[in-house]
């Protein structure tokens, strides 16, 4: 027996924070437990835009009026939106105000996730700190979600950055991807003295499976382009504390690259030296790679950021890790 709906008519204004992204996109996200083939069904039969039929590419604008035929049973099921708990939350703030917030994230937290795919995520951390404030209520959004713009690995520590309104968060990501905009700086300890500051290129092939990386040296080689800079700041009893600026944002970079230069970083198990982790584990209980995301420097930033020019953020690093400093290098 062939179930029967009744087809009612949905009509959405599109907002500040809804504008600016193509219809065929809005639509997967508002109904995100939504088949493809539904969405482009309702895209050819069944949604207008200001009274008109569009091509699903059209780009909304704030202020356009969705009007969207579909059954009060399937926009029911295609809207069901998993209501979020308490979350703990572990990071700290940086900074914040009505644009963005920048945290500090802790040691083993995975950054990225969503409230359907694992709850103890940065992300959601953060989510549930916005909606405890009153700066993100998600029964008056259609589509946005507050979202890092920046990944930390599990086991690196330090700063990340959310966008808290669509047009900061579009401003936040064009910024990163272009040079001259976000300035990113790690801290570090290396096996090895490090005498002078290197500047290291390459192209990096990943392992999927494996998941990690290989470093090609030549330029000529396939793979997408890799630049790390590493400045040592203090050497002694065969390590050294360096400050790293990531030009580009890869897969595992830093620490591919400085295992390529003949300066593993201490703690990692995938690119490291295993004999000098043991120690490092033995001495200082450190299990995993000392890597700490430790300043952000904003220059000739876009709108609504361009308040952010010439600030600078900075996170110390977490306890663990200023020991195992004052331990090698005092």
């Amino acid at each position: 027996m062939q179930m029967v709906y009744n087809v009612s008519m949905i009509k959405l204004e599109i907002s500040a924070n809804e504008g600016n992204q193509r219809l065929d996109r809005f639509l997967k996200k508002y109904y995100r437990n939504a088949p493809l083939s539904y969405i482009y069904k309702l895209l050819r039969t069944g949604v207008k835009v200001n009274g008109r039929r569009v091509a699903q590419n059209t780009r909304l604008v704030a202020g356009d009026l969705l009007t969207i035929d579909i059954s009060e049973e399937e926009e029911k099921a295609y809207l069901a939106r998993e209501k979020p708990g308490t979350i703990k939350r572990q990071f700290q703030i940086a900074y914040e105000d009505e644009n963005l917030l920048v945290v500090e994230k802790p040691f083993g937290l995975l950054t990225h996730g969503t409230m359907e795919e694992g709850r103890e995520t940065l992300a959601n951390q953060v989510l549930g700190y916005l909606m405890d404030s009153g700066a993100y209520r998600p029964e008056q959004e259609k589509t946005f979600v507050p979202s890092p713009v920046n990944r930390l690995d599990r086991n690196t520590t330090g700063l990340v950055i959310f966008g808290k309104n669509a047009e900061a968060l579009r401003s936040l990501s064009r910024m990163l991807r272009e040079r001259g905009c976000i300035s990113k700086y790690y801290l570090t300890v290396v096996h090895g003295e490090m005498r002078e500051a290197m500047i290291l290129r390459g192209r990096m092939e990943k392992d999927t499976a494996a998941n990690r990386v290989e470093i090609r040296g030549s330029e000529t080689a396939e793979g997408k382009p890799m630049e790390t800079r590493a400045r040592p700041l203090k050497t002694s009893k065969g390590f050294t504390m360096v400050e790293v600026e990531l030009i580009t944002g890869r897969t595992h970079q830093i620490r591919a690259q400085l295992a390529k230069a003949g300066y593993p970083v201490v703690g990692d198990r995938k690119y490291g030296d295993s004999k000098v982790n043991a120690k490092m584990s033995r001495d200082y209980s450190l299990k995993a790679q000392f890597l700490h995301a430790s300043r952000l420097v904003f220059e000739n930033c876009l709108p609504p950021l361009e308040y952010m020019n010439n600030k600078e953020l900075r996170s110390q690093l977490p306890q663990q890790l200023r020991n195992i400093e004052t331990g090698l290098f005092t």
